[in-house]
């Protein structure tokens, strides 16, 4: 769904640390490293490339409650070998393959509420054409339609601040660490559908990528008043 709310989308760090990979962004798994040569000798240039990178994530990687799928998917490689995860699961392996393919790419944050909890959702952003651009490969159902599109942001879904929804305006360049262990957490990922991610990424720019857990925000659900 198109939205015109665009938050002003703030780095921590220069554009040229969202090229680095980690041990969750895996921009050296063999895996991550053949579907990114894939895609470039198909690819005219970078957004072209980056498009490919976007719908190859979208819709060839399952989201893990559309499937109701179990597994437990965190990095990259985890995520391409499946072929399922949750979004910011699908979010770590999209970011692994644009950067292999030299797009910096950040991690960055909603929260929103699903099904009567409140959630964290993860997305990307790429930098191109001379600015960031979010992009949510979360996988398109029923009332749900992303798309790449660099004119008009095209997320799966625009914030609902009158229920306390909010953007985050923060790119990271690594996932926040209470998210990690949140995920590794449970042997069921459908676990966590409800209510189980409430941490949230820091929503201030120019902190630290990491978050203490004095940070993290216990999660509730929605009140009939706010639904």
């Amino acid at each position: 769904m198109a939205d015109s709310k665009v938050p002003e989308l703030q780095a921590l760090a220069p554009v040229a640390d969202y090229l680095f990979g980690d041990d969750v962004v895996q921009t050296d798994d063999p895996g991550v490293r053949s579907i990114a040569d894939r895609l470039l000798g198909e690819s005219v240039d970078r957004t072209d490339y980056a498009r490919r990178a976007f719908e190859f994530v979208r819709d060839e990687v399952a989201h893990s409650w559309d499937a109701d799928d179990p597994r437990v998917t965190v990095t990259a490689g985890e995520v391409l070998e499946s072929r399922v995860g949750l979004c910011y699961a699908k979010s770590h392996l999209l970011t692994a393959v644009l950067r292999v393919g030299g797009v910096p790419t950040a991690l960055c944050y909603q929260w929103l509420v699903d099904d009567g909890y409140y959630m964290l959702h993860g997305l990307v952003a790429v930098s191109l054409e001379g600015r960031w651009h979010r992009l949510d490969a979360r996988g398109n159902k029923a009332g749900v339609d992303a798309q790449f599109d660099l004119d008009v942001e095209r997320l799966a879904w625009p914030v609902r601040p009158e229920l306390g929804e909010r953007d985050f305006p923060t790119l990271h360049v690594s996932p926040p660490p209470q998210l990690i262990r949140a995920l590794r957490s449970v042997d069921d990922i459908r676990s966590l559908a409800t209510g189980g991610l409430g941490v949230l990424p820091d929503p201030e720019p120019g902190n630290s990528p990491y978050v203490a857990d004095s940070e993290t925000v216990n999660v509730g659900r929605v009140s009939s008043t706010d639904s």
